[in-house]
């Protein structure tokens, strides 16, 4: 089944396949304008883009019902406007930014199990390592189908012992950690797709509650998993950075400095969270 989508706003496809093209993980390619997307299900749907940023036009290649295309629609942000994004933001101290990166959405993950794995094997690791340590876990435990790579399944890892991770290099307690999370949501204790119909408080309150996983982590699963859209992470570097760089000033912002502009970028501060990212990469 194909599905061809025409948006009514702007929607800049090649930074998301810019971004989308750091994880070594994800099957993409930027001249033919095109990502492999697999699902929970271990099926490979192709999000195909063939219209412009004005004019954005995609085919959605491989969904077999309306729900299956519905999910590729939330994933990719096709299903709701960035037009009231950048409106809201062009009244701000942001808006310059919001005018250089117009069309920018926040792509989620395309496995919750996934978004939670990779933020643990990310934790307290320089960019690159966390790369090779999420790749060395997917290719070691996961499997390949027609070619695009899919995480290995949660009932899978919760039986591996801690010495196969260390094999890969991961420190005692990372591994320890992606263990005992998997097992949880292997054994139903720890119900992923259940939890992402509550708020963010419970959501955050349930996931710190597991070894491994803090604040940073379940923001992390909050943004990039489920795509909610007013997180800010103060303690963030890589944010501080960006708004020094932004507002010229000499040190890196304080948290309450950053913070009393909450009122003025809510209810959006995700938005505000991706393309200070995004001003820096």
């Amino acid at each position: 089944m194909t599905e061809t989508i025409h948006l009514d706003f702007p929607y800049n496809f090649e930074r998301v396949l810019d971004r989308l093209s750091m994880d070594p993980l994800i099957s993409l390619n930027k001249e033919k304008r095109y990502v492999m997307v697999p699902t929970e299900e271990r099926k490979i749907y192709k999000v195909q883009a063939f219209g412009t940023t004005v004019e954005p036009a995609f085919k959605i290649i491989g969904p077999e019902d309306d729900k299956e295309i519905q999910k590729i629609k939330e994933i990719f942000h096709f299903d709701r406007s960035l037009e009231p994004i950048h409106e809201h933001f062009a009244k701000t101290n942001l808006a310059l930014l919001f005018e250089e990166h117009r069309g920018t959405p926040i792509i989620r993950e395309f496995s919750l199990y996934a978004t939670l794995m990779k933020s643990i094997i990310h934790q307290q690791l320089n960019l690159s390592f966390a790369h090779t340590l999420t790749e060395r876990f997917v290719h070691t435990f996961g499997e390949q189908v027609e070619g695009v790579w899919v995480y290995p399944d949660p009932a899978a890892v919760g039986q591996l012992q801690v010495e196969d991770l260390r094999k890969l290099q991961f420190s005692t307690r990372k591994a320890e950690y992606v263990i005992g999370v998997s097992k949880a949501i292997a054994n139903g204790e720890l119900d992923l797709e259940s939890l992402s119909y509550q708020d963010d408080e419970t959501i955050i309150e349930t996931l710190v509650k597991y070894r491994g996983i803090g604040p940073w982590t379940a923001g992390s699963f909050l943004l990039f998993g489920l795509g909610r859209p007013n997180l800010f992470p103060l303690a963030d570097i890589g944010l501080q950075n960006a708004l020094k760089k932004i507002w010229g000033t000499a040190d890196k912002p304080k948290a309450a400095e950053i913070s009393s502009h909450f009122p003025e970028w809510s209810p959006y501060l995700s938005y505000a969270s991706l393309y200070l990212w995004r001003s820096i990469e």
